[in-house]
């Protein structure tokens, strides 16, 4: 693989494809940016002879081209990259990502993919224009795979690679994948970022992996994770660094190796009070841990992100989940004496059949488990909701299964641009095409409501008597409550404007019907 001739030394351009679809994370994504592109990043601008940038297409404020994503020719033209290093770890940007990898292919960069989605369809990657999968921590090999392009060195010593050579697919050394020591990584430099607007939420963290073995879920491995001083050191470097002060824990499971995050929130209290704010995403029963709680909660940890995923047993067994629902509500009011409480909802999840019967859920009809979502959501005061449609990931136990029943659609049915979580991808079984597609905005339309916008200022004329009676704090929740649904009840509305094609379940219909 020969790199662009260069004056300078070479550059490698790390790129995160741009949603393809306005959804509900949007907005939140132009005021962040993911930790692994940085992350692998950072190690690459340690190794000599290199030079780096990130572009991160979500968050992005630099020149556009006539459909209004980054104009990249133009980029190029200013500072052509040698390398182009694609994050692929949504599978709803991988059609923006081939697309791209198309174009650099033209200008004559290498192209490099990593992250679940090109880890799990290697062969998919490498037919898109794509020279190299990286596998595993590309912490690992992205400095050996630097050094072999800048030196012309052959490929197959460089173990967790998978590429193209005489027109076959070689993938060398998997059992040899050296797993990054956590403790060791430098800390992630935003610096590297262009045409970025100023980040108003860092990301951060320490644990990789996860123990549990949800079926929709592809995160995969034994849990590893950093000590609770070197996520302590990340959040002291950005703080003095950046001016930072609001973070995104992006664990899977903040509580794993809990004796280490307890620590780490405890030197956080010691260091900053409550005068950070952190955001993070917990299993549900860690509402049992009062001490991690506390401490969490002194620490300056505002908001957690509960995959509650579903009230109904049955399909919180057909998720492996590991709890069913009749603590889920006891457990949500604990938390919300501590954090706001934001629940992630999965509707219409795929019941597993047994022949040509599907157990359970005959008795259970739409209308039914509707009642049972809004119902535990009143109960447990849930402080904000998103529904979204069950997404058969690459690399997923869930789409293994779907695929194995026929029930998946082909790509050019249901394109990965779909794989957001606000389409349905594949045919259901006891509900209808329809009651699938548009359940999930149902529900979340019938919480974020437009009557919000009223309650505010009615909330803001009670303040004095509400403080006297309930407290600054239960004025506030309310307060901060009303205004969120009604922001959600704005870009639920901008969502469906953006989505007037009426005929996406009558051609998911056609096919089945073929």
């Amino acid at each position: 693989m020969k790199l662009i001739e260069t004056d300078d030394w070479p550059l490698i351009r790390f790129i995160v494809p741009a949603f393809p679809e306005v959804n509900i994370f949007t907005r939140a994504a132009k005021k962040t940016t993911p930790l692994g592109p940085v992350c692998v990043a950072t190690v690459a601008a340690k190794t000599w002879g290199w030079r780096v940038e990130i572009i991160d297409e979500n968050n992005y404020r630099g020149p556009r081209d006539a459909r209004g994503f980054p104009d990249h020719v133009r980029l190029q033209q200013e500072h052509p990259a040698s390398v182009a290093g694609f994050y692929t770890g949504l599978s709803s940007t991988m059609d923006r990502a081939f697309e791209l990898t198309a174009l650099y292919h033209t200008f004559g960069a290498v192209n490099i993919a990593g992250a679940w989605h090109a880890h799990y369809c290697p062969e998919e990657a490498l037919g898109h224009s794509v020279d190299v999968v990286v596998h595993g921590d590309a912490e690992v090999i992205i400095r050996q795979l630097l050094t072999a392009l800048r030196n012309g060195d052959p490929l197959d010593s460089i173990p967790g690679i998978s590429y193209l050579e005489d027109g076959q697919m070689h993938s060398n050394n998997p059992s040899m994948l050296e797993l990054v020591n956590m403790n060791d990584l430098p800390y992630p430099d935003f610096g590297l970022l262009r045409h970025a607007r100023p980040l108003a939420t860092y990301p951060i963290g320490r644990v990789r992996g996860c123990r549990f073995n949800c079926e929709f879920c592809s995160v995969k491995g034994e849990p590893r994770w950093a000590c609770a001083t070197y996520l302590f050191n990340v959040v002291r470097h950005h703080v003095e660094t950046y001016g930072a002060r609001s973070f995104f824990i992006v664990d899977d499971r903040l509580e794993e190796n809990r004796d280490g995050i307890l620590l780490f929130f405890r030197m956080i209290y010691a260091k900053y009070g409550s005068s950070l704010d952190f955001t993070a995403q917990i299993r549900l029963g860690t509402a049992e841990d009062t001490e991690l709680l506390e401490a969490m909660q002194k620490a300056g940890v505002t908001m957690v992100a509960v995959g509650y995923e579903s009230p109904v047993d049955e399909e919180l067994k057909a998720m492996r989940k590991g709890y069913l629902s009749k603590h889920m509500v006891a457990w949500t009011h604990v938390l919300r004496r501590y954090f706001w409480v934001h629940g992630m909802f999965i509707f219409g999840y795929p019941a597993k059949q047994e022949g040509t019967r599907v157990p359970n859920r005959e008795v259970l009809g739409v209308s039914e488990r509707i009642e049972r979502f809004k119902a535990f959501i009143r109960e447990s005061k849930v402080s904000s909701i998103q529904v979204l449609h069950p997404v058969p990931l690459v690399g997923t136990d869930l789409r293994a299964r779907l695929i194995a029943e026929g029930r998946i659609y082909p790509l050019e049915v249901v394109p990965w641009s779909r794989y957001d979580g606000n389409f349905a991808c594949f045919t259901p079984k006891d509900i209808t095409l329809a009651e699938l597609q548009e359940t999930p905005i149902k529900i979340m339309r019938w919480f974020y409501s437009r009557l919000s916008l009223f309650r505010i200022p009615l909330r803001t004329l009670a303040f004095p008597v509400h403080y006297l009676i309930r407290g600054w704090h239960h004025w506030k929740y309310g307060w901060v409550r009303d205004i969120t649904k009604y922001a959600g009840y704005r870009l639920l509305r901008r969502w469906q404007r953006s989505q007037r094609e009426t005929s996406y379940v009558e051609r998911l219909a056609a096919y089945r019907l073929q």
